[in-house]
């Protein structure tokens, strides 16, 4: 059927030919026969019947068949991309007698559906109850977990290893293993561990920092290698403050042991005259006093490294009081934690137990049992404060504190070492109100400025061993089915929609398809700071203004991690030809290529529903029942999670006509080009 368009046209042409010939003709016949009363009439009648009929046949054709047809093609449309979808188009006017029809399709693919649904849960018990437990143990667990198949693809990773990547968008399921940490020597390990699972270990550079690596390949498996990573970067820090002392000290006592047991083997031996008896006399009391000094030197290393062992961490100050203040219940002291959280660097569990002891120490000496908590930041240091009301204490206490133990037990370190470990010591002072007085810890401050982000709900998917099954990765993707392929499904705003004139990107949201399921966790969403005016009318569309804008990072900083996040993906977007150029300007002066195939959920629309009107993104939104939550229509990731859902609806559609790879989508969309 042709478009509506064309077809009201043509109808309207072929009406209006008609009057017109049908008036000419009846004008001519009229001057030359000059009829008379009822002759005339019936000349104007025969000579406009034909153009009044194609105007009246028009219209019903147009309220019984034409109007019906598109509604049916809708309703088939919703059906092919989900049975249950709504059906507020029932079959009208001549073709109402489909409708028992179209309720038995409908109503035998929901049967098959359910029954096939009953089937997959009657089988899927027992490893639902797995998957559970798996997931359970993910979630409390310690230790990043990877685990990648033999095309070093992620099936799983747990919240620690979320964690432990949080800053880099290449983490993701069916991502590869190679954007996450890209080093050869990791890549060349996995491909020669051990058949019989034992582990190899790697010590792997990443970032300023170093993951102690575990490797080892599951058995009876098709390929797959588990991956247990620690952060050693403090490790390797700590280990070099003490081997490079080390090293010195080490060969100058060889050097002055040495020199002794030489000197007293020559005294020992008795031929030696009382000159050479009093120079090495002179010469072993010289090393003797070097080997105790050098002794002294070592035994200040070891007491130190035995004081790191609790090694310094960022370190929440809000988390600190959290943790402290349920703990003083027992001594009946309640702690007021007061002014603006930061920041410090701590080693946590041995500061809560100094805290813990001190202010019982506190209670004791002041009377109080009410006491208040502020951290400030210092030159290069935070100052923890803790403040009653009355007078400072003095320095002989305190001194006598820091040889108080943390506990009875004989190996317990001793306030002051832990003092000692934060390079810390304590202070007491009145404040200016003089009717406070606090005790004064400074401790080292972290570099970290922003608070910790707020904590999310567990994600949906840590793992999908499925991915195992998918072709190996290969150059080769218009080959692929489009439900095996890896898509990032994204959206721009902007300042204006003349991006040749000036206009600049302001946000940029992504979601990721992996096997054609939307990965809920998986997104992209930044604002981008235009480094231009946001004009009123574009605020009016996207709700973004200046301020919204002004602290977040330029295109140039954004490109390069939606690039990471984009990985070995496809490109999806809805009027692709937009957003693509939105961003390529500004990627090829940065280097960067965005050179993988694309689809454009437009034209692929246009392509299934050629004689249908509406292939906007509300357009298609409303006809396949798709929903935008309140707040996310035109802000950058809820167009683009709309879209993705929208590209899914579509997928079932295309496979129906033959449309079953990439480059058979490809081709679609090069059609439609064409004819625009």
């Amino acid at each position: 059927m042709p478009h509506r368009q064309k077809l009201l046209g043509l109808w309207l042409l072929l009406t209006g030919s008609s009057l017109f010939l049908g008036l000419l003709g009846g004008l001519w016949l009229d001057a030359q026969l000059e009829p008379q009363g009822h002759e005339r009439l019936l000349l104007w009648i025969a000579c406009l019947a034909a153009g009044t009929l194609l105007l009246l046949a028009g219209i019903p054709l147009e309220i019984r068949l034409f109007r019906p047809l598109r509604h049916l093609q809708v309703q088939l449309a919703r059906l092919a991309a989900n049975p249950d979808a709504q059906h507020d188009y029932p079959p009208e006017g001549w073709l109402v007698s489909l409708q028992p029809d179209l309720e038995k399709l409908r109503h035998g693919w929901r049967n098959d559906r359910a029954l096939l649904s009953e089937a997959r849960i009657q089988g899927a018990k027992d490893a639902a109850r797995i998957r559970q437990e798996l997931e359970a143990l993910l979630q409390v667990l310690k230790v990043p977990l990877l685990l990648c198949d033999s095309h070093q693809r992620l099936l799983l990773f747990n919240p620690a290893a979320e964690h432990l990547f949080a800053d880099n968008p290449a983490l993701g399921l069916g991502r590869r293993l190679d954007e996450l940490l890209p080093a050869p020597s990791l890549l060349d390990a996995l491909q020669h561990l051990p058949k019989d699972g034992s582990s190899r270990q790697l010590l792997l550079p990443q970032n300023q920092r170093w993951f102690l690596c575990d490797l080892r390949r599951v058995i009876a498996s098709q390929g797959e290698a588990l991956i247990t990573l620690e952060d050693a970067t403090e490790r390797q820090r700590n280990d070099l403050r003490w081997r490079k002392p080390l090293s010195s000290l080490l060969p100058a006592l060889r050097g002055h042991a040495a020199n002794l047991a030489t000197a007293g083997e020559v005294l020992s031996s008795g031929n030696t005259s009382p000159d050479l008896n009093s120079r090495l006399q002179t010469a072993m009391h010289q090393d003797s006093q070097a080997l105790s000094g050098l002794i002294n030197e070592l035994a200040q290393l070891l007491e130190s490294l035995h004081l790191e062992q609790g090694r310094l961490s960022d370190t929440w100050s809000n988390d600190l009081w959290q943790a402290l203040v349920p703990s003083l219940e027992p001594q009946q002291l309640t702690l007021t934690p007061i002014g603006i959280p930061v920041w410090l660097r701590a080693d946590s569990p041995s500061l809560l137990a100094l805290l813990q002891r001190l202010l019982g120490e506190l209670k004791k000496a002041t009377g109080h049992s009410n006491f208040e908590a502020e951290i400030q930041l210092g030159n290069n240091r935070v100052y923890l404060d803790l403040i009653w009301k009355g007078e400072p204490l003095s320095l002989t206490l305190l001194q006598e504190w820091q040889e108080l133990t943390l506990t009875d037990e004989d190996l317990s370190p001793r306030l002051g070492d832990i003092l000692r470990r934060h390079s810390s010591d304590w202070w007491s002072l009145a404040d200016g109100d003089r009717t406070h007085a606090r005790l004064r810890l400074p401790l080292p401050a972290a570099k970290r400025v922003y608070p910790p982000p707020p904590a999310v709900e567990a994600r949906p998917e840590f793992h999908d061993f499925s991915i195992a099954d998918l072709p190996a990765p290969t150059d080769e993707l218009g080959q692929l089915r489009l439900d095996q392929l890896e898509m990032v499904v994204f959206d721009t705003e902007t300042t204006g929609l003349e991006l040749r004139k000036g206009d600049k990107v302001i946000s940029v949201g992504a979601c990721r398809l992996l096997k054609g399921r939307l990965l809920a966790q998986e997104t992209f969403n930044q604002k981008v700071n235009p480094e231009r005016p946001i004009p009123p009318a574009s605020t009016r569309i996207h709700g973004l203004t200046d301020a919204d804008v002004e602290k977040c990072p330029p295109l140039k900083v954004v490109l390069p991690r939606f690039r990471e996040f984009v990985g070995n993906g496809i490109l999806v977007a809805h009027n692709a030809a937009f957003d693509l150029l939105a961003i390529n300007g500004e990627a090829e002066e940065l280097g960067l290529k965005f050179n993988m195939p694309v689809l454009d959920t437009l034209l692929l629309s246009r392509g299934l529903d050629e004689n249908l009107e509406g292939h906007g993104l509300d357009d298609l939104a409303e006809r396949f029942g798709l929903s935008f939550p309140p707040g996310t229509r035109h802000t950058a990731l809820g167009d683009a999670r709309v879209t993705a859902e929208l590209l899914l609806a579509l997928l079932p559609r295309l496979e129906a006509r033959g449309i079953l790879t990439l480059n058979d989508a490809l081709k679609l969309q090069n059609r439609m080009v064409e004819k625009s």
